[in-house]
């Protein structure tokens, strides 16, 4: 096996050199020739790189990042609802505004009646409980977390009991089991794969077990003979046994839209703790909010690792903005695009369509199906519309339209490019456009 190609080595420019092409302050210009130089230099010695790239270009763009930062807007043209590589749920006007407002100093956690300090949570814990009904709530910097504060004050050193059905795998190689055994609690499975009964959970049950946990399925389902227990069922068994019953709800619908179980059904069914996410089908940022039982969520809030996975003013003024938004009857952006009906989603394809007509192109409109995504809903399609491109190279003018700005993610459908109003906000149309029309009309 031959070894790297050292002319290549030898062919990469000099830091400083690279450096004085490059906009900005000197010492920004450095650390971005610097990084790329270096990077470039590791993939010659692994032998993935066999011809030097334009590294004016990559340092360029580096040195902005470095500047102001890696995060872009991004145009979400893709139809996917809650894109978790974009950010899952857009947040609302007045989630953005809330952020805004407490970036600089805040009453995070003074009373400012008595100028003494006070609880961080009370805003939340007054909406949820509004509602979800919850007695209590705390929340933490997501679903997963949640859970895992969870099993781990509720039931480290002992069984936590969950169907087989349930043991799931999401996004990032992320699983339930791992999770329990992170919490310092001991799995034990219940039923099977695609039949589990609220008796299997009875008979497992013994001196060591500390609580039940049902999971949301998230990305997947299992369809055909299967059978799970009733939620009233697992509450009446634990309850027949003093063991706590957990569900992780996921989605965190708070009006049970689209067969998605709702919070406060959860917990009036006498569950004792619900965990859900922040950034799904509540529409705010990311953030795992833990409802229920005082008494059960006072011991999550008594456990060191709470004050470790606890959010910052930032996240919790957005959520609250969110919550505040559900209870005035204020539609958030997330359900506005998922509930959007086929019949409203055309007419705002074919004024798309005009517009890039206007613009030299020829787009047609065509049906088309768009997906809540985000692990909410798998394979449950919205049925919409989309505009059509018939592009030579689909791959290439979609990576164009993402390196662009503003950036833009489109989908390639059948060799051609589709743009999907659904996920495209009004104030983002003519930009759209005018990029789509840029990337496919410069020679």
């Amino acid at each position: 096996m031959s070894g790297p190609d050292k002319s290549l080595l030898r062919a990469l420019p000099k830091v400083d050199r690279l450096a004085q092409g490059l906009p900005g302050p000197a010492p920004v210009a450095m650390a971005a020739a610097r990084q790329v130089v270096q990077e470039t230099r590791e993939q010659i010695l692994a032998g993935t790189l066999h011809t030097v790239p334009d590294l004016q270009a990559a340092a360029r763009r580096r040195s902005e990042e470095l500047r102001a930062g890696r995060l872009r807007t991004v145009i979400n043209a893709s139809g996917v609802v809650v894109h978790t590589n974009l950010g899952r749920a857009p947040w609302s006007a007045s989630a953005i505004a809330a952020a805004t407002r407490v970036a600089r100093y805040c009453d995070l956690e003074m009373d400012l009646d008595s100028g003494r300090r006070g609880g961080r949570l009370r805003g939340l814990k007054a909406l949820v409980a509004e509602l979800c009904g919850a007695e209590d709530a705390i929340v933490v910097n997501n679903c997963a977390a949640a859970v895992l504060l969870g099993v781990t004050a509720l039931a480290r050193g002992r069984d936590v009991l969950v169907s087989r059905g349930e043991l799931v795998e999401i996004g990032g190689s992320f699983r339930v089991p791992d999770v329990i055994a992170s919490g310092g609690a001991r799995l034990q499975e219940v039923g099977t794969t695609n039949r589990t009964r609220a008796a299997d959970f009875a008979r497992a049950i013994d001196e060591h077990t500390a609580a039940i946990l049902r999971v949301h399925p998230s990305n997947f389902r299992i369809v055909g003979f299967t059978e799970e227990p009733d939620r009233a069922e697992l509450v009446a068994v634990g309850r027949a046994h003093s063991v706590v019953v957990l569900e992780d709800l996921g989605s965190g619908s708070l009006d049970g839209a689209m067969g998605e179980t709702a919070v406060r059904t959860a917990l009036e069914a006498g569950v004792d703790v619900v965990f859900f996410s922040g950034d799904k089908l509540l529409g705010g940022p990311q953030a795992g909010i833990v409802a229920g039982r005082a008494e059960v969520v006072e011991r999550l809030r008594r456990h060191p690792l709470y004050r470790a996975l606890r959010v910052d003013k930032v996240i919790l003024a957005a959520l609250e903005a969110t919550l505040g938004d559900h209870l005035a009857g204020r539609v958030p952006p997330v359900l506005d695009m998922v509930h959007a009906s086929a019949d409203a989603l055309q007419p705002r394809a074919e004024a798309l369509a005009e517009a890039l007509r206007a613009e030299g192109l020829q787009p047609t409109v065509c049906a088309d199906v768009g997906y809540v995504g985000g692990g909410a809903l798998p394979g449950q399609g919205l049925p919409g519309w989309a505009v059509r491109l018939e592009v030579s190279e689909p791959d290439t003018v979609a990576r164009a339209l993402r390196l662009g700005e503003p950036a833009v993610v489109a989908r390639v459908v059948r060799d051609g490019l589709q743009l999907d109003p659904r996920t495209v906000a009004d104030d983002e149309v003519e930009a759209l456009v005018s990029r789509v029309a840029e990337v496919l009309t410069t020679p």
